[in-house]
């Protein structure tokens, strides 16, 4: 019988940044796994390390010590150019801040991934927005948009070059509650249907209950 491989294996990850004369210990020996297609939602109260663990499981951050592996390969292994490769092929990202370009339209936004993989075309970012409900607001400026609109444009970007995986941090910190709810259902739909994997941190429990599996982090250390 054939043993599936998780997606995702970190393992004794450690993590800490010097405050002054302070050595502040962020993340103390996580290990965990996530599977194909399952979306984790990570949760914890604010200084709790979350958005460190997701950077260092997206290979954005390098921990100090212990290891990530993504489809069997090592994220920190290899060159910077061949990290940041992996990283535009394989995986897609959200933020709080929706990090559009101001003087770019929404189908630009979309398409900025592609142009540094040049793998997505411009009718495929038609689709990532029409799958997003925007499928007539391609020419508008981000100013043009609301927030719900504006973090939208920015899932479709994530999904633009078909990654693998889907990181999530805070996607709702900005939005209010209706609208969060909304863009947590989209993107939980989009990730079903298109058999993707999501980890999305979030400091609310009521989403993060959510997911297919919750993951509690407090004083650096899973729960």
């Amino acid at each position: 019988m054939l043993l599936v491989q998780p997606q995702l294996i970190a393992r004794d990850l450690f993590q800490s940044f010097r405050m002054g004369a302070r050595r502040i210990e962020v993340l103390r020996g996580i290990s965990m796994d996530i599977s194909n297609g399952e979306a984790v939602f990570l949760s914890g109260a604010s200084g709790a390390g979350k958005t460190t663990l997701l950077y260092t499981l997206a290979g954005l951050e390098q921990p100090e010590s212990g290891t990530v592996k993504f489809e069997g390969r090592q994220l920190y292994a290899g060159s910077s150019a061949a990290q940041a490769r992996l990283r535009n092929e394989k995986m897609g990202f959200v933020f709080q801040g929706y990090f559009l370009l101001p003087e770019l339209t929404a189908l630009e936004n979309v398409l900025l991934p592609a142009m540094i993989g040049r793998k997505a075309t411009e009718r495929s970012a038609e689709e990532s927005l029409a799958a997003v409900g925007l499928g007539d607001r391609l020419h508008h400026l981000p100013a043009e948009l609301s927030g719900g609109e504006q973090q939208r444009v920015a899932i479709a970007r994530a999904l633009t070059n078909s990654p693998d995986i889907i990181f999530a941090d805070e996607p709702t910190g900005n939005l209010d509650s209706k609208t969060g709810d909304e863009i947590i259902d989209l993107l939980l739909n989009l990730v079903r249907e298109q058999k993707k994997t999501l980890l999305v941190v979030t400091h609310d429990a009521r989403l993060a209950a959510r997911g297919d599996r919750q993951l509690h982090i407090k004083d650096g250390v899973l729960q």
